[in-house]
């Protein structure tokens, strides 16, 4: 079987942006050729010069690292028992992101979250690259150093950015680095992450959840006819009675959802995960049922959406917009009614989830419980989501110990 056959190829027939044409390092097998790209684009004259017998200056820089990539490959077929493409690839283009800027990367990767529709997770990958560049622009993955990352977290806490939001970004950074070496396109030695290198801040676990006394409240709130702030308050409430459902999984709910009374489904979060993810299951109350009866829609097939948030067709982009317009119109609506009762509490979506885990615990639920009520995938995720809570339980459990004073 004849050998595979390696040599230096610019592609003439294909000119970019002033004349310069791409260099690739062709391999030939099989009468079947294959080109990877290098990192250089010239003229046709600039490459005739780059393979002459004595190239000066520029030219002969670039005559190495051309020669280099060559030799790379021609060692790494010298070395192979038998050649494959796959098994060629995997070390020929081992690292080969190294150089690449990390913007592009990001670039590619929010491209395929958009084209598979991962609309609010393309929108969080933008955000953390705009930032990243804006503090190092063009920052190759070789130039991200556990000491980079330091400085990156230190300019953007004097940007004023949360830990929360700091965190978000680099765990988007950490996902692209992942990625890469999943694929052999990285390195493992230049991964920034980890033990002894850099760990990623976690925020703060800000209580976000209402007493019992303040639901209550919210409860037996009679607010106008005809206000959104009754739409708001009984959506918010359908949230907390139903595992703490977020918006867009309340949005995306339908008939076929609901099973007699129990109200069944998985989160859109992750949907996309390859990991088995257990269905959430709720025992509709009859409030949840009224919520249901007076903002249902009317029931046509198993597939009509329960409310009408939401048709058929919308495109990805049109549906994260309408479920961003309901969060905003329910914390809107639901901070006039916290002013109006006079509760101090932040009263948002968010924490008609927090409100139904604490709710829980405080009842006694154990941790296994809640974490399988809210489709947490471990029950590490639920305890660093309830560690703010367990603590002011602690406390008011200490105080418990002492209470004997008050008694005389």
């Amino acid at each position: 079987m004849a050998s595979p056959k390696v040599s230096i190829f610019i592609d003439k027939y294909h000119p970019g942006k002033g004349g310069l044409c791409a260099v690739s390092i062709r391999i030939t097998f099989n009468k079947k050729r294959k080109y990877y790209p290098t990192t250089c684009s010239l003229s046709p004259s600039d490459f005739e010069k780059t393979q002459g017998s004595k190239p000066r200056h520029q030219h002969k820089e670039i005559s190495m690292d051309l020669q280099a990539a060559e030799r790379k490959a021609l060692q790494i077929i010298e070395d192979l028992p038998v050649f494959t493409w796959d098994t060629f690839e995997r070390y020929f283009l081992h690292n080969r992101s190294a150089n690449n800027t990390v913007n592009e990367v990001y670039q590619i990767y929010t491209e395929e979250l958009r084209a598979s529709d991962n609309i609010g997770t393309a929108v969080s990958y933008e955000c953390a690259a705009r930032s990243i560049n804006k503090f190092a622009p063009e920052i190759k993955f070789a130039d991200v150093t556990p000491d980079f990352l330091k400085k990156f977290e230190k300019w953007m806490l004097m940007q004023k950015r949360s830990v929360t939001t700091i965190s978000i970004y680099l765990r988007t950074l950490r996902t692209i680095f992942n990625n890469g070496i999943a694929e052999g396109t990285l390195s493992k030695e230049i991964y920034p992450f980890g033990k002894k290198k850099f760990q990623i801040p976690f925020g703060n676990n800000t209580k976000k959840a209402l007493t019992l006394h303040e639901i209550s409240q919210l409860y037996y709130f009679k607010p106008p006819d005809g206000l959104m702030q009754e739409k708001a308050r009984d959506f918010w409430f359908f949230m907390y009675l139903c595992n703490g459902i977020n918006v867009k999984d309340m949005c995306l709910l339908k008939y076929e959802n609901i099973k007699e009374d129990i109200l069944e489904f998985e989160r859109a979060k992750t949907a996309h995960t390859k990991r088995k993810v257990e269905a959430i299951r709720v025992s509709l109350c009859e409030d949840a049922k009224h919520i249901i009866k007076k903002y249902g829609n009317p029931r046509q097939t198993e597939q009509t959406y329960i409310f009408n948030i939401l048709r058929k067709g919308l495109t990805a982009v049109r549906e994260r917009e309408l479920i961003q317009l309901l969060t905003a119109l329910i914390n809107k609506n639901m901070k006039k009614i916290a002013a109006e009762l006079g509760i101090k509490s932040h009263i948002t979506t968010y924490s008609a989830r927090h409100s139904f885990a604490t709710i829980l615990l405080r009842s006694g639920a154990s941790t296994e419980f809640i974490s399988e009520a809210l489709g947490h995938s471990n029950v590490k995720t639920t305890q660093n989501y309830l560690a703010g809570f367990e603590d002011d339980f602690k406390k008011q459990a200490a105080k418990a110990l002492t209470a004997f004073k008050d008694i005389i």
